[in-house]
Order: structure tokens, then C-alpha cells, then sequence
């Protein structure tokens, strides 16, 4: 505000923000409840407002207040996505997945948490794995059409064929990085392979997963 020569916006405290949306609320003042914050903290263990009360219906915008799930665009696209798959080709579909205990990468910095097996593995399934004339354990270059990384195969049943999955969060080895836990496990960044001229037709947004990518066995 300083910089831009205008008054600054007054600020308030969390407390006082909580209160006023008590206040305010289907709970709030004008109700026989009469919510605030200060009704609340002489309630430690929480009021009870009974049972919870439908209202779905009236906030649905649409003729007849029901969710409309089958839109023609998106049934539309739907068709071209089963085509688009249908096509035989030498590529693999890469697709991102969480570890419980990862939440994402701020948990890898933790020793406790990033115990045991490894997990930034690519995993690819069993059948995929056998026509390539791979085993587990071996080490596979991922290329797109905007770079390459090299990660652990993993054999996996839990994969669809032509589907492969590697972990999001990873990446912990570049310069700069400080989590002395973390770059312990470094892994792979997918990051470092998402092309940004891949999005979701329908939506316009960036697809970060289904990103088109060819396997080799790595150089030795």
C-alpha cells in the first residue's frame, strides 16, 4: 500500500473474522442458537446443532434441481478419449500417484516417513513389462516430447496395460534443494517431462496426467 501511495485495508484478527461469520450464519444471531465465538469456547467439546438438514435441492441452479452429469460436450468427449485409446501405438500413458505418507513432498523430509522400500519407482504392469523384456529393478529412461529422466521399474498389477505411474513429489537432487532428509531419496521429478502443450481438450486446462511418453532400458 505504502509503495502505491494508498491507505491500507484495516485488518482484523482471525478470531474476530470467526466470530462475525458465526454471527452471521444460519446459526448466528438471528437464530434461538445464537453462535459466536465466545459461546463457542465455553463449549470445548462442541455444541450440538442436531441432525444435519437437506438444502441441496434448493441450491441447484439447474430446471429441475437435479446434477446434470450427462452433458452432451462431455459425452462427446468421451467418445473421442475411447478412440484416442483404442489406437495402436509404440507409447505408454503417464499417470502421477500419491504415497500415503508422502502428502505429496513435504512429508519427505521426515526420516521417520521416508523409511523403507523405495518409492519413486515407475511402475508398469506385469504384462507390459514381459513384451519389453524387462524385469523389476532395472533402470528405464521416460522421455516425452520435452525431456527425459531415468527412474526404477517396478512390476505392478495394480496398473492398467499401456499405463505406467510415477510418484509426484520427487525430484529432491537438483541444486539449491535443502531438505538433507529429502535429497537422501531424491527420486525424479515428472515435472521435469509434463508437456505444456498437452491439455484437456474439453476444458482448455493443462493435463498433467495421460502425458504421452516412450521407454528404454537406460544407458549403462
Amino acid at each position: 500500500a505504502a509503495r502505491l501511495n494508498l491507505e491500507p485495508m484495516p485488518t482484523y484478527p482471525p478470531d474476530r473474522m470467526v466470530d462475525a461469520a458465526l454471527r452471521s450464519g444460519p446459526y448466528g444471531e438471528h437464530t434461538e442458537w445464537q453462535l459466536s465465538i465466545d459461546k463457542l469456547k465455553a463449549h470445548p467439546s462442541g455444541i450440538d446443532l442436531g441432525a444435519l438438514e437437506p438444502s441441496c435441492p434448493e441450491r441447484l441452479q439447474t430446471p429441475n434441481q437435479r446434477i446434470q452429469l450427462a452433458i452432451p460436450e462431455v459425452l462427446a468427449d468421451i467418445e473421442r478419449f475411447v478412440q484416442d485409446t483404442d489406437v495402436a501405438c509404440d507409447h505408454y500413458r503417464l499417470i502421477g500417484r500419491r504415497h500415503v505418507r508422502d502428502n505429496n513432498s513435504w512429508m519427505h523430509n521426515h526420516h521417520r516417513l521416508m523409511k523403507g522400500k523405495p518409492r519413486c519407482q515407475l511402475l508398469m504392469h506385469p504384462d507390459d513389462v514381459a513384451k519389453e523384456g524387462w524385469q523389476s529393478g532395472m533402470v528405464v529412461t521416460i522421455e516425452s516430447r520435452v525431456g527425459a529422466i531415468d527412474a526404477e521399474l517396478a512390476a505392478s498389477d495394480e496398473m492398467m496395460p499401456g499405463v505406467v505411474s510415477l510418484p509426484h513429489g520427487y525430484g529432491h537432487g537438483l541444486s539449491g534443494t535443502r531438505g538433507e532428509v529429502a535429497s537422501r531419496h531424491a527420486g525424479v521429478s515428472c515435472n521435469d517431462i509434463t508437456d505444456e502443450q498437452f491439455v484437456d481438450q474439453l476444458s482448455g486446462n493443462a493435463a498433467v496426467n495421460g502425458v504421452s511418453v516412450r521407454l528404454s532400458a537406460a544407458a549403462a
